[in-house]
């Protein structure tokens, strides 16, 4: 068997360790793909801190990461869409609580897919551009497509016009970047916001309309520009878009629903190490209180809201509809196209997701941090 390496991620808020990793052979409808890039997602970097209240399940030292392009290695029973030597992306689920898997985590060398989770590469893609598709995708999916979140028309190579507009909020993220996409190619016009310099950027992905999410008037403005049209609900992304989604559903007829990408309080200014309770505990007083203030005004306003976690459609029709039935023509035919463009990191290896993590914790915009490996 091949050797094995991965970027462990360690318990105590210990942060992550590169070191050996067992190689792991697939069951049935799996594949194994020797990873050639990796992306970075704000989670991954979130996970020393946080890691234990996001994925309570998983035991540490654990593989997680979620974002993989690559080439197939071997093949288990029962798999025919792919064959060894095939050149794939795909959403590796191993922290998911059904998979619970380190083997199945993106941050090593060869990691184990379920194969309808994994879609070909067209000739013309470089891996590192494949490798911001997955989990992006997987979550505006989730948001746009679930029963139990706004249940959309799915997307389509002709798409039959729904007559209905969609509010995303936060267009020039990963999520928002597929969200764009895929609600198009459903058929819903799409309002959306981003940072002006951003504005071509999301109206080049299919965006109706772009809104600055930083005006005092964002939401008036919106709102304005919806008149007269009916709403197909809301997908929020970012710090703050939560409240600002249901501002707009309120105000407009429509689905009364808002599906919600990102929370209301921010993770980020966690200090290194173990979380001291002089810190966590005004955190979570203040992400209770967030919570519940939103759950009464949606309430309130009879809107409809529920956080999206982005592999919950590994457990229904929505994961093979995206990865077999609808991306991999759309991908070959461009219709589809791989968004937001990778910020690479080379020439590192796997110590590379180090930097890729520091890199995502800075902050980007309109681009996705990708590590090639």
């Amino acid at each position: 068997m091949p050797d094995n390496t991965a970027v462990w991620l360690l318990p105590k808020g210990a942060g992550f360790e590169i070191g050996p990793a067992p190689y792991t052979p697939p069951g049935g409808n799996e594949i194994v793909v020797r990873n050639h890039a990796i992306a970075i997602n704000p989670v991954d970097w979130l996970a020393p801190a946080f890691g234990g209240f996001v994925f309570p399940w998983i035991k540490l030292p654990f593989v997680i990461g979620s974002d993989v392009a690559g080439e197939v290695v071997e093949i288990g029973d029962g798999v025919t869409r792919f064959k060894v030597g095939d050149r794939v992306l795909g959403h590796a689920v191993g922290p998911d609580k059904g998979r619970n898997r380190a083997a199945e985590g993106a941050f090593q060398q060869y990691t184990v897919l379920l194969d309808f989770m994994a879609t070909p590469i067209p000739e013309a893609m470089t891996y590192e551009t494949a490798a911001v598709l997955p989990l992006g995708i997987s979550t505006a999916a989730c948001g746009l497509f679930e029963k139990d979140f706004l249940a959309l028309q799915h997307p389509s190579a002709t798409p039959k016009p729904t007559g209905k507009a969609l509010l995303i909020w936060g267009g020039s993220t990963s999520v928002g970047s597929n969200a764009i996409q895929l609600a198009t190619a459903a058929g819903y016009e799409v309002f959306t916001t981003a940072s002006p310099k951003n504005f071509d950027y999301v109206k080049g992905l299919g965006a109706v309309a772009a809104f600055d999410y930083a005006s005092p008037t964002a939401v008036a403005d919106i709102i304005a520009a919806l008149k007269g049209k009916t709403l197909a609900g809301a997908l929020a992304i970012g710090l703050g878009s939560s409240e600002l989604c249901l501002d707009v559903v309120h105000a407009c007829p429509g689905h009364k629903f808002v599906a919600l990408a990102s929370t209301s309080v921010a993770f980020g200014d966690a200090p290194p190490g173990p979380l001291k309770p002089s810190f966590l505990i005004p955190l979570l007083t203040r992400f209770m209180i967030a919570n519940i203030s939103l759950a009464l005004i949606a309430r309130l306003r009879g809107i409809r809201t529920h956080f999206i976690f982005g592999s919950s459609l590994i457990h229904n029709e929505v994961g093979p509809m995206i990865y077999d039935d609808f991306l991999p023509s759309a991908l070959a035919e461009g219709r589809y196209v791989a968004a937001p463009e990778p910020l690479v990191v080379s020439g590192e290896g796997l110590a590379g997701i180090l930097t890729g993590l520091a890199i995502q914790k800075g902050g980007v915009s309109a681009r996705k941090v990708v590590v090639s490996v």
